[in-house]
């Protein structure tokens, strides 16, 4: 992956309000608010194509991204993208700086991994039912993780795996949990039989009547 997508321009921009971002637009720039840490909010301009390229990483939103600002470099994490109904067009973005030694709290996407290995799902005829794809966390900067694994290999028919079976990196903590609650201790993914064919079932059917 290239470490571009990790790395964008932005300029500082002083023309305001609704039809100002229209023309930017139609010019392909992006709009954005950077906000966060002591310092004031800043209105913001990307260029379109670099932005659109980089969000179709997975790691775009969940990475710490440098921000090159008249020659100045601030890191922030993507908060909101706000896209358009229709069109692959991103219509703005807010940034929140990142503070070094300051912990940040983040959605980091979960990877379901070693299915392949799972007997209930490559033997049994079980499907996974995926109750969350990612997780909320707090943790420093320099341990915020790309992903976070989710290992299917010993899960089981009929089980769930919840946010307290999950490993979490050294230095993360997840936010649903240090509530305390066991109403937060969500459901991660659940191994289910398969649904019968509709087939199967009109045929039982016609047996159990025919009995």
């Amino acid at each position: 992956m290239s470490e571009a997508i990790f790395n964008l321009d932005a300029e500082v921009r002083t023309d305001l309000g609704k039809g100002a971002s229209r023309r930017l637009r139609h010019a392909d720039k992006v709009p954005a608010i950077l906000y966060g840490g002591e310092e004031a909010p800043v209105a913001l301009t990307l260029e379109h194509n670099k932005v659109i390229n980089a969000a179709d990483f997975e790691a775009f939103y969940s990475h710490v991204l440098t921000l090159n600002i008249g020659g100045k470099q601030v890191e922030a994490l993507v908060k909101d993208m706000q896209r358009h109904p229709y069109k692959p067009k991103i219509t703005h973005i807010d940034f929140q700086r990142v503070i070094a030694g300051q912990e940040i709290h983040t959605n980091v996407p979960l990877h379901f991994v070693n299915e392949d290995k799972c007997k209930a799902l490559k033997n049994d005829g079980g499907v996974a039912e995926h109750h969350v794809t990612d997780v909320e966390i707090t943790c420093l900067p320099k341990d915020l993780p790309e992903f976070i694994e989710v290992d299917m290999s010993g899960v089981e028919m009929g089980n769930t795996v919840h946010l307290s079976d999950l490993t979490l990196p050294a230095g993360v903590s997840s936010v649903e949990l240090a509530k305390g609650d066991e109403d937060h201790n969500l459901a991660v993914v659940t191994i289910k039989p398969a649904p019968k064919a509709p087939e199967a079932d009109a045929a039982e059917s016609e047996d159990s009547a025919a009995e």
